[in-house]
């Protein structure tokens, strides 16, 4: 299915397929229906920012929550973008809305672990710089992206004293403690559990209880598992993320979680780990594409496939619609890492952009053509997306097809988008 829709000198290109579907690529010829200009435009300031509200099962009834929730994390990152950020502070404003959010799985209301504390994974990468930043099992920082944004500044310093190498990952306690030395403020973990999260760890911990009393053998062990899975996997990886590009092309990709339910104390997932939770490269010679990705799902699963890079390397391809379709097939469902599991649970945002530059009667327009994509094995996806020349973040929560089985089947969408400037 192939829609298209224009909006405000952007023209964006919607597309639609499951995995069986080899389509042709919507992405081409996409500069087709050019538009000029909006008369409001602000020459010079701009980009554009995706973010996810996590991979996993989204309730209906739950819907409007997570769409104004990607809504807000929107507006927050094109509004430190008019007022000329680059996309890394503009990616890192649009985490902190997500994590602050009571009904994402990061920061406020994350899920509880074994012994019911919250212990968080949050990364940022910088396209421009290619540094990075991460903390993983951190406990009692409300916006856990902060401290990882900070060590990725730090360590843009160059060294230490004594030429020591700074840290570009923390855990645990040590990852606490150097985030208060470097003035961010700690928060109690009482404070960040809220009454949904702890109604969720008490029936999960009932059912855990109960599950260790009887002993019925391999079968009813296996469909307990399985059971557990439905309830506390799919259900539950709403990983946050986002990427963005600003009008001078740099990329910028975060991720942020609370980890899986009932997982075991200092368990790091994804989120935290370098390639697997986020990735972002600006082009260069060998490159022609910038590009940024975000996770979310099953956090061994993407630590053991580097779903974030293996992404981000696939978008060199001409086509990125196959070329995405291809590497959550390949890369992802059918990995060979990965050959044991019954269920591949996961998804991406993915964000790749180059920049043009056409001649006007008048004038020059600089434009950075910006193509953005999801896909997803989990039964739903919830996105949203804005540029700065936009009014309002548009959203949508991504399901599978009908009749297709979560973690063996994927759904694939995107569309394209157009950022322009006067050159002088």
């Amino acid at each position: 299915m192939i829609g298209m829709s224009s909006y405000a000198g952007v023209m964006e290109s919607l597309i639609n397929s499951a995995e069986e579907q080899q389509p042709s690529s919507p992405l081409d010829n996409p500069w087709s229906n050019k538009q000029e200009p909006s008369k409001n435009q602000k020459p010079g300031v701009g980009g554009f920012v995706l973010v996810h509200a996590g991979a996993g099962y989204h309730s209906e009834s739950k819907a409007k929550e997570y769409k104004h929730v990607c809504k807000r994390a929107c507006q927050r990152a094109v509004d430190r973008l008019k007022a000329g950020a680059l996309a890394v502070e503009a990616v890192a404003a649009a985490l902190v809305e997500l994590e602050d959010s009571p009904f994402t799985n990061a920061g406020m209301g994350s899920n509880l672990n074994l012994s019911g504390e919250i212990e968080c994974d949050a990364s940022i990468m910088d396209g421009k710089s290619l540094h990075y930043g991460a903390v993983g099992a951190i406990s009692g920082i409300k916006n856990p992206v902060l401290v990882a944004n900070r060590l990725l500044n730090e360590a843009q310093k160059g060294k230490l004293s004594a030429g020591r190498i700074p840290p570009c990952f923390l855990v645990g306690r040590g990852a606490h403690d150097w985030a208060v030395s470097h003035g961010i403020p700690p928060c109690p973990s009482e404070k960040m559990a809220t009454k949904f999260s702890l109604s969720a760890y008490k029936r999960n911990k009932r059912k855990m209880e109960l599950a260790e009393k009887m002993d019925t053998g391999h079968n009813q062990t296996k469909k307990r598992r399985q059971s557990s899975e439905n309830e506390n996997g799919s259900g539950c990886l709403d990983t946050v993320g986002a990427v963005v590009v600003d009008l001078e092309g740099n990329v910028a990709a975060a991720v942020s979680s609370g980890g899986l339910a009932m997982k075991h104390p200092g368990r790091v997932g994804q989120a935290a780990h370098y390639g697997c939770g986020c990735w972002a490269e600006n082009a260069c010679n060998m490159n022609p594409y910038s590009t940024a990705v975000s996770t979310s799902g099953c956090g061994e699963h993407l630590i053991r496939t580097m779903l974030a890079q293996e992404c981000s390397a696939a978008m060199q391809s001409e086509d990125a619609h196959q070329a995405l379709l291809e590497a959550m097939q390949n890369k992802f469902i059918s990995s060979p890492f990965l050959a044991s599991e019954d269920r591949v649970l996961g998804g991406v945002i993915v964000l790749r952009c180059c920049r043009c530059v056409e001649a006007q009667p008048s004038q020059n327009i600089q434009g950075i053509l910006v193509e953005f994509l999801w896909s997803h094995t989990t039964e739903s996806m919830c996105v949203g997306y804005m540029s700065a020349q936009d009014s309002k973040a548009k959203t949508h929560i991504s399901r599978l097809p009908p009749g297709t089985v979560p973690g063996q089947s994927l759904a694939i969408e995107g569309g394209v988008c157009r950022l322009m400037s006067v050159v002088e």
